[in-house]
This record gives C-alpha cells, sequence and structure tokens, in this order.
C-alpha cells in the first residue's frame, strides 16, 4: 500500500514539473506561462514540499528589453521553471498575438497570498536582499501571519553577482533550511545570481521579486487595486519613487520600437498564417550516430503541438543531441516556440545541446520577428 502512494506521488509530480507539457509562448525571445496564479501557487506548494528546484521569473516591460541585449539575461528566462506575466503591457502585448494569457500574475500578488494562506502548512521562507530595515520588518510581519515563516535574512550589500556567489552565503541561505528563498535585487543582478548559482542553493523554490520587500515592510506604497486593474501601476510607482521615470522611459521608448519592427508584423504574419489552409504535422526521426535528426514537415503551430511533443519525448530516450530539420516547415506560432525553447531547456539540463537546420528565408524571418534568431 505505501509503495502504491508513493508511485502515485511521483508521478503527480513528475506531470506537473513536466517541461514539454508546460504552457509555455515564445513572446519576442521569452518564454511565458500561461498559467493563473492559482496554478502558480499549487507548483510552488508542490516543489516545496518535494524539495524540487524551481525556478520562477516574473517577465515584465524592463525584463523584456533587458532580455533583447543580454544573452545572459535572457538565458536565466529560458532556464526558468515558471515564467508568469507580471507586466500589464506583456499582457496586452500577448493578447495582440493571440496568446491566451487571462492577465497579470504578478510576483508581489503571489508572495501575497502565500502570505496570507493559511490553508496548507506554512512555509519558510528566507529574505535575500532589501535593506536590513525592510527585512526586520517584512521578517516579523511573515512571522505573524502564518503562511509564510521567515527563518532567515540576508542583506549582501551592493556587490556584484560574483562578489554574492560565495560559500557564506550559501552557508547562510542553505543552513536556514528554506521552502522559499524571495530574492530582492536589482532584476538584472538577481536573475542572473539566481541562474549562475542554481545548483549550489539547497532551497527548492527560488524567485526574484524586486522591489516586493518595500511594498510589504511599508517604505513604499503599492497602486491601489483599481490602478493596477488599469494597467497603470508603472504611473503610481514613478509617483511613489520618482527615480524610475528614466527606467520606465527607456523602456518605453525600446518597446515602441520594439512594436513597430517586430510586434506589427507578427500581427500580420498570424493573420496571414490563420487564413491560410491548416495542414498537420508530420515528424521523422532519424538516429545517426552522434545525434537525433528530427525533420518536421507541415505547421508547427498550436494545433499540432502534441504531436511534436510525441515526437521530441522518444528523441529525448536517446541521450543524445537532437537536431531540428525545419526544411519542410511551412508556418511556426509563438506555442511551438514555447515548446522548442522548453526541448531546449530539457536537452542543456542534461548537458546536451538543440541545433536547427534547413531554415529557408521566411522561417528565418519568423524566428527573427519573434525574437528567437538566436536558436538558429
Amino acid at each position: 500500500m505505501h509503495s502504491c502512494y508513493l508511485k502515485t506521488d511521483a508521478d503527480v509530480v513528475a506531470r506537473e514539473f513536466d517541461q514539454l507539457s508546460r504552457p509555455v509562448y515564445g513572446l519576442l525571445g521569452i518564454p511565458i506561462d500561461a498559467v493563473a496564479s492559482s496554478k502558480a501557487i499549487s507548483l510552488i506548494r508542490i516543489a516545496a514540499q518535494h524539495r524540487r528546484p524551481f525556478l520562477i521569473s516574473t517577465p515584465n516591460v524592463n525584463f523584456l528589453i533587458l532580455s533583447q541585449a543580454d544573452g545572459d539575461f535572457r538565458e536565466s528566462l529560458s532556464m526558468s521553471d515558471l515564467c508568469l506575466v507580471d507586466g500589464a503591457p506583456i499582457v496586452l502585448l500577448a493578447k495582440l498575438l493571440g496568446i491566451p494569457i487571462s492577465g497579470r500574475v504578478a510576483g508581489s500578488d503571489i508572495f501575497e497570498r502565500l502570505k496570507n494562506d493559511t490553508s496548507g502548512q506554512s512555509l519558510n521562507v528566507f529574505l535575500f536582499g532589501g535593506t536590513d530595515k525592510a527585512a526586520a520588518i517584512v521578517s516579523d510581519l511573515l512571522n505573524r501571519s502564518g503562511g509564510l515563516r521567515c527563518v532567515g535574512t540576508l542583506n549582501p550589500g551592493f556587490g556584484t553577482v560574483e562578489e554574492m556567489s560565495n560559500n557564506r552565503i550559501f552557508d547562510a541561505i542553505n543552513g536556514g533550511n528554506a521552502d522559499f528563498l524571495a530574492v530582492f535585487l536589482s532584476a538584472e543582478k538577481e536573475q542572473k545570481w539566481l541562474l549562475r548559482n542554481h545548483k549550489l542553493l539547497a532551497t527548492p523554490v527560488r524567485c526574484g521579486l524586486g522591489g516586493t520587500i518595500n511594498f510589504h515592510a511599508g517604505l513604499v506604497k503599492r497602486a491601489p487595486r483599481g490602478v493596477r486593474k488599469l494597467g497603470l501601476e508603472w504611473l503610481w510607482r514613478i509617483k511613489e519613487e520618482p527615480y524610475l521615470w528614466r527606467r520606465y522611459w527607456n523602456d518605453g521608448r525600446k518597446l515602441s520600437a520594439l512594436c513597430i519592427i517586430n510586434v506589427i508584423p507578427l500581427i500580420i504574419e498570424d493573420l496571414r498564417r490563420r487564413r491560410a489552409p491548416s495542414r498537420t504535422l508530420t515528424v521523422q526521426q532519424h538516429d545517426e550516430t552522434a545525434l537525433i535528426l528530427v525533420k518536421l514537415s507541415g505547421d508547427a503551430v498550436a494545433a499540432n503541438v502534441q504531436i511534436a511533443i510525441a515526437a521530441f519525448r522518444d528523441a529525448l530516450i536517446s541521450n543524445k543531441k537532437i537536431v531540428v530539420d525545419l526544411s519542410d516547415v511551412l508556418n511556426i506560432d509563438h506555442r511551438f516556440f514555447g515548446l522548442l525553447l522548453m526541448l531546449r531547456k530539457v536537452l542543456r539540463e542534461q548537458g546536451l545541446a538543440l541545433d536547427f537546420c534547413g531554415a529557408n528565408n521566411r522561417i528565418r524571418r519568423v524566428f527573427k520577428l519573434n525574437g528567437f534568431v538566436s536558436l538558429l
């Protein structure tokens, strides 16, 4: 009886964290998960219970802009286990491109829900970053809330990612035996630090939460719910923290350029694809000496994604490098780009590579417009 329960439990965990089945979509070079906050909370609790490394990223406009020019930052998103849409403009872009994102899932809201959730066992949390004052206030607040229990805090100061990656810091964090590591640094620094030290951290759930600690400490007032629903939290943030105007201005300017150069052509491309006759996807595999060649033919789109998932699963069994032949691919959509990112993630975790061949000029253009030309 006991072994039966263990098997069932293991099956549930394997299903919940199956990377190929994640509802991931590719948006201008980054992955985003089409999940609601309730699903995110469920995954966090399962990962914490089973001590499974689980890296959460919360892409907003600043993340998107940073990812365009910084390969390491972009990689931190691609290698994450969950990418929650934490920006109203990202939600709008997704809807314009036909990606089924129902709404914003902010990191601050996830932290708030965990803090107030007393229905299950409390999660132990370690606070890394933020000022000593903010950490002390939030630690005391959490230990009176019930949903999260603070087991340690550490302010690493203003050093580089390399300077913050040392045994003293790892010993402090890992010694707390926390379930959740909440990192409060700048977006660029926290993402790179989490990716660099992924294998050195014992805490299962890790998430960069930026200025969230200041909201919960009461040092910065968060926008009212109505303002957030209107997608104007950025305007409120400028009111509360005027120095942010420069970042928002630069990000907004670059986002406008992305919309003109990439988004508008993608909308036209998506309309063309939807009006064309739908075609199925066929897959052929060739097991060669050092690699598996997977040849795709037809439409690499959401309607055919399960066909590709099954084929990629078979290819992964070989434990070899995978090369995807795109020479007979007619269309690729956002859902399929998400699947390709997940295939690459699984291979990289195994120390293997994903390569492509046979992409004609039109398919290369689709990769470029979607922000994934680097994959080629």
